[in-house]
């Protein structure tokens, strides 16, 4: 059987903006929610179509007859359900919510029997064990190995009678999950303050204050509004003198989808995520048992780097004993200076932190975050990043004419050194309503071989939530971000290198696809590290009304104040992530009730940080990464991934002592081929150690970050 036996869409739904686009990219500003429920549900008819095929007992067990005929009907479903969550994220509307809400289930449902069905997972045992299966490559290899793995993870070995709750816990968790995000974008996009009194904004920027002037215009309201999307909320706790402005803003952000909420909210009770949270960790818990395991963070760990439950708190433990000195040190010095030198008698609260740190660093380093922002306009360091990519890997970036759905939405082309185009992306950069908080890169298509031999090219998302370009006395000013923001950029962009660059073809492993998730974040990681050179700084930083280039003093200042307050900031995410990983290895989620989840969070905030937990503060409330965005007894990753991404980084540092360049192209050619290229083809352990010829070691990173000794 063929895939041309497979069935065909109808005249009408070949109309379809979702069935359209084929291997193309979808024209996002065409899709209806009304498109959704027909090309789905023929799309999962083609997938469940492939799944007959591969199971009948005439179909051999063989990479063409099974995987690649599985895959392609599977991936097709996949790239096209794959747009409705990414526009749930970028372009939300009710309607569009409730169609994805809709078909969330028939979705869940078929990738759950996939994984529970027990002949399927025969039918590759047979390939894994037969004498094909020593001529496959090396990718394809390992797509059997990890196949076999999530066939096991997934209940295919369950006894027929467990496999419906099984698959019933799948559906209920993606449900959760949804609303999880949902209640925070809606409890976010609920909130907005209204200031009448322009002397209530003293020590705002001016592009602040004329973002909170727009947003009031936006709302048809007087004066100047402030919302909880972080480019609103932030510069107000930074920089706001106004002490009463700044505990209003930060009461209504850390109580957000929580039952304090309301006041801000607009009586939403079902924003509140307090019983979401104990759900998800009972089915989480529950489908762990199912599968032998004593807890989630054992299932978690299955297909990861780390080998165990116990060295997983280990590493966290151990880390945050090694870092709570310097974030002792930090929170002390604060506490001084907003006693000393801010009037803050009454001792340094939650609202005044960001105000305070801000403050020091000026009077430390004599510059502002704020005066930093000026010299990064957004076109100017996209070159910069753009210049470093083209540099290190050996390719072009491009403007491109893709579809988009926005119209701040801009897409690119990634061509090699003779033109031909390799990949493209996406970059989504501005905050809006409707459009969820924080910064991610996703899959749009991935890298695969085709049927007929053609060579399907990848396609990512890049999405951010800068602050969008502002009118002053009538004149639109270009956009600029601050240090922080051009992090995040660069960020992203490695992820999104991860995707683009690799030279695998078989899917599963293809890219970000199959990379253990707690060494995913090794490229992301590693761009970070170009955003403090001064080789790349003078070359994408130009001031917003001068032109000017940074000045050499400023970036000294810069780099001197690169590890401000960085040992607070490194606990805060040691705990955030022991948070996680103690609710999924130690929390008993069957018995909890009420505000239990919040009591873990606070017992080991006592332990281990330095900094009380406000008794308001609801901050693991909207803690997306675990409840909603696949970080589940994995936000862990992002610590044990910069040991990795710092390692990497310093054969970089090591090249510039013999070129007298980090953009080492020998070097940044041995690092695409070795890490990007290869994606999960094979463990990242061994990607690792062919880049560096050695095992991963964290001095670099303790270097990096201020929290190791003197030499």
């Amino acid at each position: 059987m063929t895939t041309s036996t497979f069935p065909k869409p109808s005249t009408e739904l070949q109309k379809n903006p979702l069935i359209s686009f084929g291997r193309g990219i979808c024209d996002y500003s065409e899709v209806k929610p009304s498109d959704i429920a027909p090309a789905i549900d023929f799309l999962l008819e083609q997938a469940q179509h492939a799944v007959d095929h591969a199971v009948d007992p005439t179909t051999p067990a063989k990479w063409n007859d099974l995987v690649e005929s599985l895959e392609d009907a599977t991936e097709s479903l996949g790239r096209s359900w794959g747009v409705i969550p990414h526009l749930n994220s970028v372009a939300d509307t009710p309607e569009l919510r409730a169609a994805y809400g809709e078909m969330m289930p028939k979705v869940t449902a078929f990738f759950s029997s996939l994984g529970q069905n027990l002949a399927l997972y025969q039918k590759f045992k047979a390939l894994n064990q037969s004498a094909g299966f020593a001529k496959l490559s090396t990718a394809q290899k390992k797509v059997i190995e990890n196949s076999l793995r999530d066939f096991r993870l997934g209940g295919a070995e369950l006894p027929d009678s467990q496999k419906p709750r099984f698959a019933a816990i799948q559906d209920e968790q993606a449900l959760l999950g949804k609303a999880f995000s949902d209640h925070v974008l809606d409890a976010t996009d609920g909130f907005i303050h209204v200031v009448h009194d322009l002397t209530e904004l003293t020590g705002l920027p001016e592009d602040a204050i004329a973002a909170a002037s727009d947003l009031a215009r936006q709302k048809n309201l007087q004066g100047w509004a402030f919302s909880l999307h972080f480019p609103s909320y932030y510069p107000v706790m930074q920089y706001a003198e106004n002490r009463s402005l700044r505990r209003l803003m930060y009461e209504a952000y850390v109580t957000r989808a929580s039952e304090l909420a309301p006041q801000y909210a607009k009586g939403k009770l079902d924003w509140d995520n307090t019983q979401n949270m104990l759900e998800q960790l009972r089915l989480r818990d529950e489908e762990a048992h199912m599968l032998g395991l004593a807890n989630y963070a054992a299932l978690s760990i299955t297909p990861k780097m780390a080998s165990s439950v116990e060295e997983v708190d280990l590493f966290l433990t151990d880390f945050a004993r090694k870092s709570k000195p310097f974030a002792q040190r930090d929170w002390d010095e604060l506490g001084e200076f907003a006693k000393t030198e801010l009037g803050i008698a009454d001792g340094i609260q939650p609202w005044d932190t960001a105000f305070a740190a801000e403050r020091l660093k000026q009077a430390r380093y004599a510059f502002s975050e704020n005066e930093l922002k000026q010299y990064f306009p957004l076109p100017k360091v996209l070159e910069g990043l753009f210049g470093v990519i083209q540099t290190l890997f050996e390719v072009q970036i491009k403007k491109a004419d893709l579809p988009t759905w926005h119209q701040d939405v801009q897409s690119f082309s990634v061509s090699n050194a003779a033109g031909h185009v390799l990949a493209y992306f996406y970059l989504d950069p501005y905050a809006r309503p409707g459009k969820r908080g924080g910064a991610w890169m996703d899959d749009a298509r991935g890298r695969r071989e085709l049927p007929n031999g053609e060579i399907q090219i990848p396609v990512a998302y890049l999405v951010c939530n800068f602050a969008p370009p502002v009118t002053v006395d009538g004149e639109l000013r270009q956009p600029t971000i601050t240090h922080d923001d051009v992090i995040t950029l660069f960020h992203e962009s490695g992820h999104g290198l991860h995707h683009l660059l690799t030279q695998v073809t078989a899917l599963g492993v293809s890219g970000i696809n199959g990379v253990e998730w707690d060494a995913v974040e090794l490229p992301s990681q590693f761009m970070e590290n170009f955003c403090w050179e001064w080789e790349v700084l003078e070359k994408m930083t130009a001031h917003a009304e001068t032109g000017k280039p940074l000045p050499r003093e400023l970036f000294e200042k810069m780099l001197a104040a690169k590890n401000f307050q960085n040992g607070l900031m490194t606990l805060r995410q040691i705990v955030m992530s022991l948070t996680d990983w103690r609710l999924h290895s130690r929390f008993d989620a069957k018995s909890a009730q009420g505000q239990a989840v919040l009591n873990v969070s606070r017992e080991i905030a006592a332990e281990f940080n330095v900094i009380p937990q406000p008794e308001i503060s609801r901050w693991i409330n909207t803690f997306s990464h675990i409840f909603a965005g696949g970080y589940a007894a994995g936000y862990y990753s992002y610590k044990w991934a910069e040991v990795l991404s710092a390692d990497a980084y310093a054969a970089f540092e090591e090249a510039a002592k013999l070129t007298g360049s980090v953009l080492d192209a020998e070097t940044g050619k041995r690092y695409r081929t070795e890490i990007l290229e290869v994606g999960g083809s094979r463990p990242a352990a061994e990607s690792f150690r062919a880049f560096r010829g050695r095992e991963p070691n964290v001095d670099a990173l303790l270097r990096h970050g201020g929290l190791s000794a003197p030499a």
